[in-house]
């Protein structure tokens, strides 16, 4: 619900698209066709001499039922059954691959105005069970998230945080690997028109004393090209360009350059994504 809080996944998620999202590194380009009826095709560049087709996909949507299929280079088939509102604001799905008989998965949402709810349970006979849940509303929400695995009866993962969200600014405190990272991340909406941000991601590690942190700004050139940047304590430098030459067609060009190793040459990347 728009009143409600995001799921716990979502909190500090601003930032860190801002900072991560669509980069590609690896002299590795990437090939993604859409058509309006949802058949897609992915294609990955390995090597210059090497292209690898990746994911063959089809989506079909009746009601409140979507369908997603895709069919990897293995020919591995992934199904994924999604059935909105069986019960109100709730949204359920179920998961699997063939031919890996393991690999069933159920997960369920739940949305309230000061709730947001999400379960995963392994459909197979030593589940991995997980839970994540935020309460409060769409500015302020307070959330975590456990993993537990049957077979070892130990707990996997467990996550907490909060999150602030203003028009102009988003605020995030994540405890995070078992309580043994503390990461906090900001981002700033400068100028909501040329749509120009700023964000900045920094990590403690308790057992080793260790500090990490990365920022990066966001930048429109205009209605159809954004330019993104990052820096890294570790002295890497990345640079995107990204350009919507028709709707919902995107061509992005990655580039990280490692300022500590100086005999290894920058890191490019391409991506294109095509839709009719």
């Amino acid at each position: 619900m728009a009143s409600g809080p995001a799921s716990f996944s979502d909190i500090g998620k601003k930032a860190k698209d801002l900072l991560t999202k669509d980069y590609n590194f690896g002299h590795k380009f990437t090939l993604s066709l859409l058509s309006s009826t949802g058949l897609g095709l992915t294609a990955t560049g390995l090597k210059k001499d090497q292209i690898s087709f990746g994911d063959i996909s089809t989506l079909y949507k009746s009601g409140n039922t979507t369908v997603d299929v895709k069919v990897d280079t293995f020919s591995n088939v992934t199904t994924k059954v999604t059935v909105s509102d069986i019960l109100p604001s709730t949204k359920a799905a179920i998961s699997f691959k063939i031919p890996d008989h393991q690999s069933g998965k159920l997960d369920v949402q739940y949305l309230h105005p000061h709730a947001a709810i999400n379960s995963s349970i392994g459909l197979n006979p030593t589940p991995l069970l997980e839970l994540s849940a935020a309460i409060g509303s769409k500015d302020l929400s307070l959330g975590g998230e456990v993993g537990f695995d049957t077979v070892s009866a130990s707990f996997i993962k467990y996550n907490a945080g909060i999150g602030l969200n203003r028009p102009d600014y988003s605020v995030a405190l994540l405890l995070t690997d078992k309580g043994q990272a503390l990461k906090a991340s900001y981002i700033h909406f400068v100028n909501p028109v040329d749509g120009t941000a700023v964000a900045a991601e920094m990590t403690h590690r308790f057992s080793s004393t260790e500090n990490s942190f990365s920022i990066g700004s966001s930048h429109a050139l205009d209605a159809q090209t954004v330019v993104k940047t990052r820096f890294s304590n570790n002295g890497k430098v990345a640079m995107l360009c990204q350009r919507e030459w028709r709707p919902k067609s995107l061509i992005t060009l990655s580039a990280e350059y490692d300022s500590k190793a100086n005999n290894v040459a920058p890191k490019l990347g391409l991506a294109l994504a095509l839709k009719p």
